[in-house]
């Protein structure tokens, strides 16, 4: 997993409330074993107006100005529902690099943090002038993300925001879950050889 560091980019201002996980990405467009590919099915529901691949015009992520977008702003609860990791896999294959909110559901914001995508927690009045500013100019007004120090910035505002002590090791040092135990390996490699020490017969294969 890439390191996240900085980055800045085209914002989606969705501004959703309760956007869950089916409508990130229907359960029909899980078909894939990769995380490759999975952007097609992005917002399938609402993205393609004939249920196939014909783009809907009214929606936002069709636009010109917001088809480049890498950073997703939504409301309170964002990525409820199933807790399906898709929708973060589906998000970061499209390009999103950040997804802004009033609140998570648990599980995709850990989604978020495990697959290199970094949820930003600001509350209402935040996120809301954050949208007014970028809906004046889309292609230009870009929200510039710093993690080292932990701020959101617009061309004359700056915002901090607060992330976990560990969740922002991972994401600085592209450190997902399996990473964090392997970090251990050594205490793990003498817990076993102890172990094995004390009940052999645990551990004996039978001819």
């Amino acid at each position: 997993m890439k390191p996240f560091t900085n980055h800045s980019g085209i914002a989606l201002p969705l501004l959703t409330d309760n956007l869950n996980t089916d409508v990130i990405i229907p359960s029909r467009e899980m078909k894939r074993v990769s995380k490759v590919g999975l952007a097609n099915g992005l917002f399938a529901n609402i993205r393609y107006s004939d249920g196939k691949r014909k783009p809907d015009p009214e929606f936002l992520l069709n636009h010109p100005n917001y088809c480049a977008a890498s950073i997703l702003i939504l409301g309170r609860n964002a990525g409820c529902g199933s807790s399906r990791e898709h929708a973060v896999w589906a998000l970061a294959d499209y390009g999103f690099k950040v997804v802004v909110a009033e609140s998570f559901a648990s599980i995709f914001y850990n989604n978020c943090v495990a697959n290199g995508v970094l949820p930003i927690t600001l509350d209402r009045p935040s996120i809301e002038a954050i949208t007014e500013w970028v809906r004046m100019n889309p292609t230009s007004h870009h929200l510039s993300v710093n993690l080292e120090k932990c701020t959101l910035d617009t061309t004359d505002n700056s915002i901090d925001f607060m992330i976990s002590p560990l969740a922002r090791r991972m994401l600085l040092n592209g450190l997902a879950p399996i990473d964090l135990t392997l970090e251990d390996k050594g205490l793990i490699d003498r817990f076993i050889a102890d172990d094995m020490r004390r009940r052999q017969w645990l551990y004996r294969i039978s001819d």
